[in-house]
C-alpha cells in the first residue's frame, strides 16, 4: 500500500542537523506519492464507450482527414463485451483490379492504399483494451500506382489506442499472405504482436486512423 507523506514527518525530516539519508527517505516518499497521484489521475481520464456507431477517419502527411466508413458497437450483454460491424463509404475509394481481385484502394501521395477484408469466420468482438478483432476489419496493404498486381507482403495494420474521445491508430507493417489460408484457431487474431513490425512515424502517407 502507498502512504500519503505526513507533513510533519516531512518538516522533521528537513530541520536543519538531520541525517541527510533520512531527508532523501523523506523525499524519495513524496516522489512516491506524487507518481501515485499522477498514475491515478492518468486512469481516470474518460475513455470513449464501445457502444453506438463511430466515423473511421485517416489522417495523410498533410494533414488531410478522409472519413472512410464507421464502425459500429453493439454490447452483447456478456460483460463489457461488444460486437463491431465495420461499414466502408466505398464511393470513397476506387476499384483496381489487382491479382484476379478487385480492391478498394485510396490514392495519397506516391502510394495507393487498399483495404483487405478479413476472410475467414471470427468472433467478431471486442472489449476495452482488447481490439484486435476491430485492427482485423482495417487491414490495408500499399503500393505503388504501377506497380503490377497486389503487394501482399506490404500489409499495414493499425494498432489502436484508446484517447479520451476514441482511438487512434498507428500504422505497423504486416505480411498479408499469412491470411492465404484459414488459420488453425479461428477464434484468436491471427496478427498477434509477434507478427507486426512498428514503422517509422513517416513511413506510409497516411500516418493516423482515427475511431471518433
Amino acid at each position: 500500500m502507498t502512504r500519503t507523506p505526513d507533513p510533519q514527518a516531512d518538516r522533521h525530516c528537513r530541520r536543519p542537523g538531520r541525517h541527510r539519508a533520512l531527508r532523501g527517505a523523506c523525499a524519495a516518499l513524496a516522489a512516491a506519492w506524487l507518481g501515485t497521484m499522477a498514475a491515478a489521475g492518468a486512469q481516470a481520464q474518460p475513455v470513449a464507450a464501445l457502444d453506438g456507431e463511430r466515423r473511421i477517419v485517416l489522417v495523410a502527411a498533410d494533414g488531410t482527414r478522409t472519413e472512410i466508413g464507421t464502425v459500429r458497437f453493439t454490447p452483447t450483454g456478456d460483460g463489457p463485451t461488444s460486437r463491431v460491424a465495420v461499414a466502408l463509404h466505398t464511393e470513397r475509394f476506387t476499384d483496381h483490379f489487382l491479382s484476379m481481385r478487385e480492391f478498394k484502394c485510396l490514392p495519397g501521395g506516391t502510394e495507393l492504399s487498399c483495404h483487405v477484408p478479413y476472410p475467414y469466420a471470427n468472433p467478431g468482438t471486442v472489449a476495452p483494451g482488447q481490439l484486435a478483432w476491430l485492427e482485423h476489419r482495417l487491414l490495408f496493404f500499399f503500393k505503388k500506382p504501377a506497380d503490377f498486381g497486389a503487394k501482399l507482403w506490404n500489409g499495414i495494420y493499425w494498432q489502436l489506442k484508446p484517447t479520451p474521445t476514441g482511438w487512434v491508430g498507428t500504422p505497423q507493417a504486416i505480411d498479408l499472405n499469412r491470411i492465404g489460408a484459414p488459420p488453425d484457431q479461428p477464434n484468436e487474431p491471427p496478427y498477434r504482436p509477434a507478427l507486426r513490425d512498428d514503422l517509422p512515424a513517416d513511413a506510409r502517407w497516411f500516418r493516423q486512423l482515427l475511431i471518433e
